[in-house]
């Protein structure tokens, strides 16, 4: 179909088994998916010609595109109905979308998201922004699946490479440096994570509902994997939140200044963690700080597992090297402790000289 007055057109084409239908109206270029039939898609064109040529024709019914903004629209009561770590995407979107809010969908290329990539690279690390392309792949998929879109550009992309052996743990100067240097509202969130390796996500959303300071026993009811998991409160924690509880009345354990359950506190944290002089940290560091601690002093990793919520051994067996080391180390201090330094000196000791007898030669 042409219509040579108005320079519009209409036609058929496929592409890896799909047909399309392709045209112009009102100088606009249209492409929509009709399905995997060539039958089908021509009835879709004589359809949408029948319409045009009657003034029928609905522009809107053929161009389903939204914007990445309306998509996150969308996306985020989705997220919070059906995903645990919905807070996380939030802070995907805070970076996603001031780059590409007012895109239509259809108009975000593998380019657009390549180029997006290795920006945001010069300013996180690897890890950050392939948990943001995750999530933009993710909400891309969806918008097919909502028939808001027709092809997802993240596929076309390749995620960065990882360093997942990475566990930096502080020691415990650090640990004392870091503690000095938190804002009073930051204190008590610090040290929960350092006691209790639990995550940031955990701590935030923890309600007094979930503390029992009878068996001083946390109670993590939604973790990450799924299950819920009991962490044992020791005596500093316990008598930090039991201070924070005679002033409370809301439900969540930890207020900001506003008196409000906390969104997120990476400035006060930052602002912590550099007065500490703590290069390379991160805040899901204090968990590894928790369980390298607890490797080191010779805790099993079978508990080690269990206090941090992991599902698999695998997981936990990552602090293993810390085991061993220790092990090392242990076995070094036995050996100083009971070792003499005559066991070094050849011949010198009656059993040497009676073990060397029995070497010689019978002539």
């Amino acid at each position: 179909y042409y219509s040579p007055s108005k320079g519009d057109y209409m036609r058929l084409y496929k592409r890896k088994n799909i047909w399309y239908l392709d045209f112009t109206i009102e100088g606009k270029r249209i492409r929509k998916a009709v399905g995997t039939s060539k039958k089908e898609a021509q009835q879709a064109l004589d359809i949408a010609k029948g319409k045009v040529l009657s003034g029928k024709f609905d522009i809107r019914e053929f161009d389903p595109s939204i914007t990445l903004q309306e998509l996150a629209d969308l996306y985020i009561p989705y997220a919070k109905a059906n995903k645990k770590s919905w807070e996380r995407d939030l802070t995907s979107l805070r970076s996603l979308l001031p780059v590409f809010s007012e895109k239509m969908l259809k108009d975000i290329t593998p380019f657009d998201v390549e180029k997006y990539k290795l920006d945001r690279k010069e300013r996180v690390t690897p890890a950050t922004v392939n948990r943001e392309l995750a999530l933009i792949k993710h909400m891309f998929n969806l918008a097919i699946k909502w028939k808001r879109a027709f092809n997802n550009p993240v596929k076309e992309v390749k995620l960065f490479k990882e360093n997942n052996k990475r566990r930096r743990f502080l020691t415990q100067e650090e640990i004392d440096k870091l503690i000095g240097c938190c804002q009073p509202q930051l204190k008590p969130l610090v040290i929960t994570a350092l006691t209790t390796g639990m995550r940031k996500s955990e701590i935030l959303n923890l309600k007094w509902q979930d503390v029992d300071f009878g068996t001083n026993l946390i109670t993590i009811k939604d973790s990450k994997g799924g299950e819920s998991r009991q962490i044992p409160i020791n005596d500093t924690l316990r008598e930090i939140l039991f201070e924070i509880k005679k002033e409370s009345q809301h439900e969540h354990v930890f207020l900001n200044i506003h008196g409000e359950p906390y969104k997120d506190f990476r400035t006060a944290f930052k602002k912590a963690k550099n007065g500490a002089a703590l290069k390379d940290f991160t805040f899901h560091d204090l968990r590894h700080t928790f369980a390298s601690h607890l490797v080191m002093a010779n805790v099993n990793l079978k508990t080690v597992q269990e206090l941090l919520g992991h599902k698999s051994m695998q997981m936990t067996m990552r602090y293993s090297h810390l085991s061993e080391e220790y092990k090392g180390r242990a076995v070094n201090i036995l050996s100083r402790r009971i070792g003499s330094e005559k066991w070094h000196k050849s011949g010198t000791t009656e059993e040497s000289k009676n073990i060397k007898k029995a070497e010689k030669p019978i002539k």
